[in-house]
C-alpha cells in the first residue's frame, strides 16, 4: 500500500507502486454495473419485439435491483471470511454468466433469470469496490478515490443508454449484453492477476464479532417485491389486489424486522417518522425513487411504439437526465448552508414537475418537451440529493451516522425495485396486458406517469418538512 503523508497525491508514484492500476481494475466493476443498469431501457423495444413478454418489462429493473441489494449487503460481510480477490473474481464471473444468459435467452422468463444473476454480480462488484478502497489504499487518498468513483458512475450513467442504442441499431440488442459477458470475464481475470497484495489475498477479520447477515429482513424484501411485480403480470381484480396487499405487508414486515435487529440494521431508527429530519428525508428518498422509475423502464418503449422515435434519440434523452444530475450537483456543491432548505425544496419541485410533465409530453411526442422533463427530473435529483444526504446524516442519532449514510443509496435501490414493479402493474392494467400495440401504448403513456404524481407530492411535502425540521434543530443547538 502506498502511504501518502499529505493531502496532495503523487499520482505518478501511485501508478509506479501498482496501487493506481489496482484501483482502475476495481473501478471497472462500478463501470460494468452502472452502465448495464442504465442500458437496458434503450434495448427494451428491440428485445420485446423479438421475445415478446411486454407484460414483464417492469421486472427487468425490479429483479436486477433486488439482486444488487442482496449481494451488496452480503459482499461487505463476506470479506471477513473470504479473501477480497476471491470475492471479486466470483462476483465478476457471476456478472458475466448473467450477461451471457441475457444475451442468449430465447424467452423473457430466461432473460429475467439472467438479470437476477447480473444484479447479484453487479451489486457485489460495487460493494467490493468501496470495501477495496478501505482495505487496499491509504486513508489520506480516500477522498480522491471516492471522487473518481463518483465520476465513473456519472460516465456510466451517460454511456449506458448510448451503448444500448448504438449496439441495437448497428448489430443486435443481444450484442449489448454480449459486451458485458466479455467485460465481466476480463474483470475476473484482471482481479486475479492484479489483486495480489496480502490485503487482497487473505481475509481480514473486522474488529470484534462481525455483524450478522440480515437473512430474514432481506428475504421479506425479496418476497415483497416479487409479490408486487406478480400482481401486474396477469391483471385480475381479486388476484392482483391480493398479491399487491401481501407485497405491501411484506415491505412493512421488512422494515419492522430490520428495526428489531440493531447489530445488522440497514436503516436508522424511526425510519419514516416525520418528527425527525431523518424520517422525513428518508420518506423523500423512498417516494421519489419509486415515482421516477416509469420513464427509465418504459420511456424508450413508449416513444418508439407511439412516435417511431429512433432508439439513439431516446438514448440521448435518458443520458441527458444523467448529465443534468451530475452537472447541477457540481454547480450547487459549494452553496452556503443558509441556502440548503431552498435547494432541497427546489430540487423536489423539479422532480415532481418532471414526473407530471411526462404524462403530457410522452403522449404528445414532442422531443424538446420530453427532454425538458428529463432535465428537470435529473437536475432535481442533482441539486437536492447531496444536501438531503447531509441533512439525514447530520441529524441521525449518535452512533447511527454510518448507518444513515449507507441507508440513502440502499433506500434508493429498494425504491427502484418497488417502483419498477408498481410501474409494471400500472402499464399492464392500462393496456399492455393485451400485448404491445399503438392503442395500448397511447393509454399506458398517460396513466403510467399520472399514477405516480401523488408520490411526487408526498416527496415535495417530505422535502419541505425535512429541511424545516433540520433548520429548527440547528437553531435549537445554536
Amino acid at each position: 500500500m502506498t502511504e501518502i503523508s499529505t493531502n496532495r497525491v503523487d499520482w505518478r508514484a501511485l501508478w509506479a507502486s501498482g496501487d493506481l492500476a489496482r484501483f482502475c481494475f476495481i473501478s471497472l466493476g462500478i463501470l460494468l454495473h452502472a452502465t448495464n443498469e442504465t442500458m437496458v431501457a434503450t434495448v427494451m423495444p428491440a428485445m420485446v419485439g423479438e421475445l415478446a413478454g411486454v407484460q414483464l418489462v417492469g421486472w427487468s429493473l425490479a429483479i436486477y435491483e433486488l439482486g444488487a441489494i442482496v449481494a451488496g449487503a452480503a459482499a461487505g460481510r463476506l470479506v471477513s471470511y473470504v479473501p477480497l480477490r476471491t470475492n471479486m473474481v466470483v462476483a465478476a464471473l457471476l456478472y458475466a454468466a448473467g450477461a451471457l444468459i441475457c444475451a442468449t435467452s430465447p424467452s423473457m422468463q430466461l432473460f429475467l433469470a439472467g438479470r437476477l444473476i447480473e444484479g447479484l454480480g453487479g451489486g457485489a462488484l460495487v460493494s467490493l469496490a468501496f470495501v477495496s478502497v478501505e482495505r487496499l489504499f491509504s486513508r489520506a487518498i480516500w477522498p480522491q478515490l471516492f471522487g473518481i468513483m463518483s465520476a465513473i458512475w456519472g460516465v456510466a450513467a451517460f454511456s449506458g443508454p448510448m451503448l444500448g442504442a448504438i449496439m441495437t441499431e448497428l448489430l443486435s440488442w443481444r450484442w449489448a449484453f454480449g459486451i458485458f459477458t466479455f467485460g465481466g470475464t476480463a474483470m475476473a481475470l484482471a482481479s486475479f492477476i492484479v489483486l495480489n497484495t496480502p490485503e487482497a489475498t487473505r481475509p481480514v477479520a473486522s474488529a470484534g464479532k462481525p455483524p450478522p447477515f440480515p437473512f430474514t429482513a432481506l428475504g421479506c424484501l425479496a418476497v415483497a417485491v416479487v409479490l408486487i411485480a406478480s400482481a401486474g403480470v396477469d391483471i385480475a381484480l381479486l388476484r392482483s389486489s391480493l398479491l399487491m396487499v401481501l407485497g405491501l405487508i411484506g415491505l412493512v414486515l421488512f422494515f419492522y424486522i430490520d428495526a428489531l435487529k440493531p447489530r445488522s440494521r440497514l436503516f436508522p431508527a424511526r425510519l419514516f417518522s416525520w418528527r425527525t429530519p431523518v424520517g422525513a428525508g428518508m420518506t423523500m428518498v423512498a417516494a421519489f425513487s419509486v415515482a421516477t422509475c416509469s420513464f427509465g423502464v418504459y420511456g424508450p418503449l413508449l416513444l418508439t411504439s407511439l412516435h417511431d422515435i429512433p432508439l439513439l434519440t431516446t438514448g440521448y434523452i435518458i443520458a441527458a437526465e444523467s448529465i443534468a444530475w451530475s452537472i447541477l450537483s457540481i454547480l450547487v456543491a459549494n452553496a452556503p448552508p443558509a441556502r440548503e432548505r431552498l435547494i432541497i425544496v427546489c430540487g423536489a419541485l423539479m422532480i415532481a414537475a418532471g414526473i407530471a410533465g411526462f404524462a403530457y409530453t410522452i403522449p404528445l411526442g414532442s422531443i424538446p418537451l420530453i427532454l425538458l422533463c428529463a432535465l428537470l427530473q435529473g437536475g432535481g435529483f442533482g441539486i437536492a440529493w447531496p444536501f438531503l444526504t447531509r441533512v439525514i446524516v447530520a441529524s441521525a442519532p449518535e452512533g447511527e451516522q454510518t448507518i444513515a449514510s449507507a441507508a440513502v443509496p440502499t433506500m434508493q435501490r429498494i425504491g427502484y425495485a418497488v417502483g419498477a414493479a408498481l410501474a409494471g402493474i400500472v402499464a399492464n392494467a392500462s393496456g399492455f396486458s393485451e400485448g404491445l400495440n399503438h392503442d395500448a401504448a397511447a393509454n399506458v403513456a398517460s396513466w403510467l406517469f399520472l399514477a405516480f404524481v401523488p408520490l411526487g407530492v408526498v416527496g415535495c411535502l417530505a422535502a419541505l418538512w425535512a429541511s424545516s425540521t433540520a433548520n429548527r434543530l440547528q437553531e435549537a443547538v445554536g
